[in-house]
C-alpha cells in the first residue's frame, strides 16, 4: 500500500481517488469542503484535506509527504502546480490539460529525478498512448482522433452538457486548431471543416476542428498527417458559431449601464446551468482513433480503435470521469509498480511505445469495463 495524494475533488478527481483507494492510502484535496464531503460520502476510505494549490510553500510541503501525486486541478492552475510538484521531487500523473507546453519542464524533472506523466486522460491521453504504440510497429503516415462527451438526452438548443466549466469548453471553440498536413503544421479556425460521422451505438455525430494534438506536434514530427476533431450532436456547431460571431465569447469588457462586463464572463454564467452535467445525469464518451502506415512486410495497415462508454449508475460515475480518470490511475499504477520509471516529463505517446505499458493500461481499463475495440484493415497499396 502506497501513500497517494489527489489534487482536485471534481468529478474526475474524486473518481480517480476512489479507484486508487482500492489498493492504496489516498488523500483527496480541494478548496471546496462540499466537493470533499461528496467524495467522502461515496467512499469513506478516502482521507480529505482542504488545500489551496496556489499556496506554493504549503503545496510543496504537503506533496512531499506522499509517494505519488495525481493532479486534476483546473487548466489555468495546472502548469504552475505541476512545476511545484516536480520541484518538490515527487512523481506525478497529471490530467490538468493546461495550455502551456509541459515538455518545458522536462529538464527540471530530470534534474529532480521525477517521473511526470502528463495529459493522461482519454483525449489527450489514450489516443496518444495508441499512437505511441503503433509508431513502433508501423511507418505511420496518418493519425486521426475523433472524440466527444455527450448527454444521452438531447436538450434543445445546444444538445450538450459538460462535467467541467463552460469557460474550458468555450476555449475549445475559440483557440485556433493546429493540424499537420503533408509534414507541415497548419492552423485553422475552430468549429470549421464540419463533417458527419456515423457511430454504431450513437448514430450520426458532427465533427469539427479543435486544437487537440498538443504534445504530439513535438514528439511525432515525422508523421506527415495528423489531426484531432471534436464530436457533438448535429446542429450544435451552428448555434455556437452564432454566439461566437456575435461577440459573446469576447474577453474585452463592455459598458452595461455603468458596469464593465466581459461578454465571455456573462456567456459563461448563462451557459453554466444550460451546460452543467448533473451528478447522476446519463452521458457517454465516444472516440475513434485511426492510424495508417506501412507494416514491415510493406503492406498498408489501417488500425482503428473505437470507444463507447456510458455513465455507470451502480457507482454513479460519469463516463468522462471513467474514461479520463481510469487512464490516469492506470498510469499511476505503472509508476507505483515500477513498470515505468524513466525520469523526465512524458506525454502518453512516450509511455505507449513500451508494449508492456500499453497492454497494462488497456487491461486496467478493461477490468473497469472501459473497452477499446480494435479493427485492422490491410491492403497491398
Amino acid at each position: 500500500m502506497r501513500n497517494i495524494i489527489v489534487l482536485g475533488a471534481g468529478m474526475v478527481g474524486s473518481a480517480m481517488a476512489i479507484d486508487l483507494a482500492k489498493k492504496h492510502q489516498v488523500t483527496l484535496t480541494d478548496l471546496s469542503p462540499k466537493a470533499l464531503e461528496r467524495a467522502r460520502e461515496k467512499d469513506h476510505r478516502l482521507h480529505t484535506r482542504h488545500l489551496d494549490v496556489g499556496d506554493k510553500p504549503e503545496l510543496e510541503r504537503i506533496v512531499k509527504q506522499h509517494d505519488l501525486v495525481v493532479c486534476a486541478v483546473p487548466g489555468f492552475l495546472g502548469f504552475e502546480t505541476l512545476k511545484t510538484i516536480i520541484e518538490a521531487g515527487v512523481n506525478v500523473v497529471d490530467i490538468s490539460f493546461f495550455p502551456e507546453n509541459a515538455l518545458e519542464l522536462d529538464a527540471l524533472a530530470k534534474e529532480k529525478k521525477v517521473t511526470a506523466i502528463v495529459d493522461c486522460g482519454v483525449a489527450p491521453g489514450m489516443d496518444n498512448l495508441i499512437l505511441g504504440y503503433y509508431n513502433e510497429k508501423l511507418k505511420l503516415t496518418d493519425f486521426e482522433c475523433l472524440v466527444g462527451g455527450l448527454p444521452k438526452v438531447k436538450k434543445w438548443p445546444f444538445c450538450y452538457k459538460a462535467p467541467f466549466s463552460p469557460v474550458d469548453v468555450i476555449e475549445e471553440y475559440t483557440r485556433p486548431a493546429r493540424y499537420v498536413e503533408h509534414g507541415q503544421v497548419v492552423v485553422r479556425e475552430p468549429l470549421t471543416d464540419c463533417e458527419y460521422v456515423e457511430f454504431e451505438q450513437v448514430g450520426t455525430l458532427e465533427s469539427f476542428n479543435s486544437d487537440g494534438l498538443r504534445s504530439i506536434l513535438y514528439t511525432m514530427p515525422h508523421i506527415p498527417n495528423m489531426k484531432e476533431k471534436t464530436l457533438r450532436y448535429p446542429g450544435h456547431v451552428e448555434y455556437v458559431r452564432v454566439l461566437k460571431e456575435s461577440g459573446f465569447f469576447s474577453e474585452a469588457k463592455i459598458d452595461v449601464k455603468g458596469a464593465m462586463v466581459s461578454p465571455l464572463d456573462f456567456t459563461s454564467k448563462i451557459l453554466f446551468s444550460e451546460w452543467k452535467l448533473g451528478e447522476t445525469e446519463e452521458e457517454f464518451t465516444v472516440m475513434r482513433v485511426t492510424l495508417k502506415g506501412k507494416n514491415p512486410q510493406g503492406q498498408v495497415e489501417e488500425v482503428i480503435y473505437d470507444l463507447y462508454d456510458a455513465y455507470n449508475p451502480e457507482t454513479q460515475t460519469s463516463s468522462m470521469a471513467r474514461t479520463t480518470g481510469y487512464t490516469a490511475t492506470a498510469a499511476a499504477q505503472l509508476v507505483l509498480e515500477g513498470l515505468f520509471a524513466e525520469k523526465g516529463v512524458f506525454p502518453p505517446e512516450l509511455v505507449g511505445k513500451r508494449e508492456r505499458c500499453f497492454e497494462f493500461v488497456l487491461n486496467y481499463l478493461k477490468e473497469r469495463d472501459v473497452h477499446y475495440v480494435k479493427r485492422v484493415i490491410v491492403s497491398k497499396k
